[in-house]
């Protein structure tokens, strides 16, 4: 049985969440976490533009570690995180979209952008009662951001073109879901448009 899933009313300010566009997940020749995700940058930098044009609040997270204690469990699981320490030039945002001075940049240790980060009162305090969420990965931290998102009241929108994956049949599935359960999942124009 299908569930009755509504499109959500737009947010009347949203914040921009860029998961993760770092050079460990953009760059598949110098890390094993990359996909090929230039067209996702490339998104990510007309948002970016947009929000900036607007001045509606923007923040960055990244994943490094600078202690083996740091979400320990997670990365017995997938040990390939550890090559994200924090001294790595992997956990640097991608230069294409370099933060400016005022933008956060988050450090995260596990998959959303909010456990365990001051991040949901930052967006409240500036203003904002929606989530734009893109970034890396789509089935990983993109997710756990935009589910963690909408636990805090948020209104979440995931412009599809700006969140990529290693894997297209997680890509494609979790999108699924998210716009089912959590989420609304808009074309790039279309949520340009809501920025104005």
């Amino acid at each position: 049985m299908a569930l009755d899933s509504r499109v959500l009313t737009p947010a009347q300010r949203y914040a921009l969440v860029l998961v993760d566009l770092t050079v460990g997940f953009t760059d598949p020749q110098r890390s094993p976490l990359a996909s090929s995700a230039d067209a996702v940058v490339a998104a990510n930098a007309q948002l970016l533009a947009a929000f900036r044009r607007r001045g509606w609040p923007v923040f960055f997270t990244t994943v490094a570690y600078d202690d083996p204690a740091q979400a320990r469990v997670f990365r017995e699981k997938l040990p390939v995180l550890n090559v994200l320490a924090a001294d790595s030039p992997l956990v640097a945002i991608d230069p294409r979209l370099q933060p400016a001075a005022d933008e956060p940049v988050l450090v995260k240790f596990w998959a959303s952008a909010f456990f365990g980060t001051p991040l949901a009162e930052l967006i409240r305090q500036s203003g904002a009662d929606g989530v734009m969420v893109t970034g890396l990965t789509t089935s990983g931290c993109v997710r756990a951001t935009a589910v963690d998102a909408l636990q805090h009241d948020f209104r979440v929108l995931i412009p599809e073109q700006a969140v990529g994956d290693r894997d297209a049949q997680a890509h494609a599935a979790n999108l699924r879901d998210l716009d089912l359960k959590y989420a609304d999942v808009r074309s790039l124009e279309e949520c340009l448009a809501l920025v104005g």
